[in-house]
């Protein structure tokens, strides 16, 4: 019951009440981010969602747009403003997924949504995780983030499937706010990618 029915409907009124609180935090990091990145707001990516359906997902813009002489964008870490370093190292750049959760794409508790590159690389019981909604913080992110490989961060994205229930949802937003007011593990999109890293160790298995 809570699976099916209880934990949209909690998403849904969870979305419309946030959205009306934070507003007036929206409002200004959406000023601020207009001012100091051209009047780009937003960052949004498709990503693999619930029954592999694939959406746009929604951020506030974290880095500019610069490129160096040949065109090419520069390093992550070259376009991270000091804006953008603040309201990642708070979370707040996840702020507009609350729309969508309110769309229905996401749930505010799941497996991170990823890449849509990544579904070639999924075993069998890995993509289990597309059989619910993705959500903006989960087991996995509550349990390590970045320190996490791969493979055990997808094992705790396939345990939480199978064993959803509102006491556990409820633990992860409770740790998830714990995390938010560290600064040790602070998101980096320079981590290995799940396809670079799957064809990385099946290179190391090869040449053995």
């Amino acid at each position: 019951m809570y699976r099916k029915f209880i934990k949209r409907i909690i998403d849904l009124l969870a979305s419309i009440i946030g959205l009306i609180l934070i507003s007036p935090v929206y409002l200004i990091i959406s000023l601020l981010l207009a001012i100091t990145m051209n009047g780009k707001v937003l960052f949004t990516q498709s990503r693999v969602g619930k029954s592999n359906k694939i959406f746009r997902v929604f951020k506030f813009k974290s880095m500019n747009d610069k490129r160096d002489a040949k065109g090419e964008l520069l390093s992550n870490e070259e376009r991270l403003t000091p804006l953008g370093r603040f309201i990642r190292s708070t979370s707040l750049d996840e702020l507009p997924q609350l729309i969508n959760v309110l769309k229905g794409d996401m749930s505010f508790i799941g497996p991170r949504p990823l890449h849509v590159r990544y579904l070639d690389y999924y075993t069998k019981e890995e993509i289990q995780r597309h059989t619910v909604r993705p959500g903006i913080t989960g087991l996995a992110q509550v349990s390590g983030r970045n320190n996490l490989n791969w493979d055990e961060r997808l094992k705790m994205d396939v345990e939480y499937v199978t064993n959803i229930s509102l006491l556990k949802d409820m633990k992860i937003l409770f740790l998830t706010v714990q995390k938010i007011f560290k600064t040790s593990e602070i998101k980096s999109e320079g981590i290995e990618a799940l396809d670079e890293y799957r064809d990385r160790l099946r290179l190391e298995r090869e040449s053995v």
